[in-house]
């Protein structure tokens, strides 16, 4: 049995304030730049590890209305962090049993450490504990003669060993009859551009010190390029999404499947073509919210050429983790995920693809509307399915109301735009910022449904 009341202590003071200098410690030569943290654990309004395991019934099912409800109050606390993004992010139904649930980690631990090896038989390197920061090959697939430098591969001595990367570059070709050797090319082009964003990706934690621990990020994003076939690996921020998955999660496959279901909700962000970035479908669902609500504020983004409103890419793409810090970044983001929690989220991420779009949703009553977060539950009732008005658009929308009066007044260009917005690094508060949101979001729905027409769902 675990004990969660000795957990719990680890993280606290005698004044009920967290440790969490402790629990993600920063480098001394980085803290005096780094965001203030806000984030605190709050007794009674923090999901505690004691609410947590009281949570489940005997076999293993799990009150997830219980859990939402504290979440959204005061976030989840560290020594449960982990377990509990697994339930919100959908790797497992909370009407699930202890048996069901072993039962399928240990599916998909197996399955990882297939797809694992597969690409280990491409690439030695993975999983040796060390990682890849220069190309292996060229655009004409062709060895690089000098990749045994030592700025290629990051191991203790800094010096990698040439048996670690396939020189003949031949297996590829054979790991599959299925896979097309474009794919492997691709695939090998990245792994070094991972390895840079490694080393660069939350550089300041005490935690990537560890040369194991990047490895293991880098391991991670390496296996995912390889199985998501459509979007693979993007420099824009991935890296910075995978990394409090493996800070959190000391298996490296829960770590990979955490960040994998993750990336279903994000990853159309990162779908790019030659002319457009996934993304932008995101910015402009926040130009309609800031048309609908703000018009004013609107028409001066338009005037200064700033209607496409790319100064916001960022805090969308990497999902505020540049304007919080690491703590509080982690607290936003489960806020997020249990404001926009929907019950069916496991059934639509397991089901196969045409499966889950046939899934039908049960009729809507009060006790399965108290199973969505706050943000799904207004969607759901309001009729709304449209998945680029995602929460994090709305937390943009409520920063930029923040910042109203100061847009209107001083910027007269797009750099003062940025300027502006910029000034919110290490002052934005996670649950004010998110209760903003959810206000925004309701007059935006109740404006939309006086000028469309829209009629709500019923609930019965």
């Amino acid at each position: 049995m675990v004990d969660f009341k000795g957990l719990a202590r680890l993280f606290m003071k005698k004044d009920g304030t967290s440790e969490l200098d402790v629990v993600y410690p920063i480098k001394s030569e980085c803290q005096a730049e780094m965001p203030k943290t806000r984030f605190k654990l709050r007794a009674g309004k923090t999901l505690s590890a004691r609410r947590w395991y009281t949570a489940f019934s005997q076999d293993g099912h799990l009150d997830i209305e219980k859990v939402l409800r504290r979440i959204q109050r005061g976030g989840v606390h560290p020594a449960i962090k982990g377990v509990v993004w697994e339930f919100l992010l959908g790797c497992f139904d909370p009407n699930s049993t202890f048996e069901d649930r072993i039962q399928l980690r240990e599916q998909r631990r197996h399955q990882y450490r297939t797809w694992k090896a597969e690409c280990q038989k491409m690439v030695p390197v993975i999983g040796s504990g060390r990682f890849i920061t220069a190309p292996i090959i060229n655009d004409d697939r062709q060895m690089i003669e000098d990749s045994s430098s030592d700025s290629n591969l990051q191991d203790d001595n800094g010096v990698m060993a040439t048996s670690l990367v396939d020189s003949s570059l031949d297996h590829g070709r054979h790991v599959s009859n299925a896979v097309s050797e474009k794919k492997v090319i691709q695939w090998k082009l990245n792994l070094h551009q991972i390895g840079l964003d490694v080393v660069r990706t939350d550089r300041a934690l005490v935690f990537y010190e560890s040369e194991a621990n990047q490895a293991k990020l880098w391991d991670i994003l390496a296996v995912y390029a390889w199985v998501d076939n459509d979007i693979g690996y993007v420099q824009a921020g991935m890296s910075d999404i995978c990394s409090p998955m493996v800070i959190l999660l000391e298996n490296e496959a829960d770590a990979f499947w955490c960040f994998e279901h993750a990336m279903r909700r994000l990853r159309e962000n990162f779908r790019c073509s030659t002319s457009s970035v996934g993304v932008q479908a995101q910015l402009s669902a926040l130009s309609q919210i800031i048309k609908v609500i703000d018009p004013k504020l609107h028409q001066h983004l338009e005037d200064l050429d700033g209607g496409e409103y790319l100064f916001a890419f960022r805090m969308l793409m990497v999902l505020f983790r540049r304007e919080f810090s690491f703590v509080d970044s982690l607290y936003l983001w489960e806020l997020m995920w249990a404001m926009e929690y929907n019950p069916n989220i496991f059934s639509l991420y397991e089901e196969p693809r045409d499966a889950a779009e046939n899934i039908v949703a049960p009729k809507l009553n009060e006790k399965l509307l108290n199973q969505y977060g706050k943000f799904e539950r207004k969607n759901v009732t309001t009729g709304r399915t449209d998945q680029h008005s995602a929460l994090a658009v709305f937390l943009v929308a409520s920063v930029l109301e923040t910042k109203n009066k100061r847009l209107l007044k001083e910027a007269k260009g797009l750099d003062d735009v940025v300027k502006i917005m910029s000034d919110i690094t290490g002052n934005l508060d996670a649950k004010k910022a998110c209760k903003k949101a959810l206000k925004i979001h309701k007059k935006y729905l109740s404006k939309q449904v006086a000028q469309t027409g829209l009629v709500c769902t019923t609930v019965q």
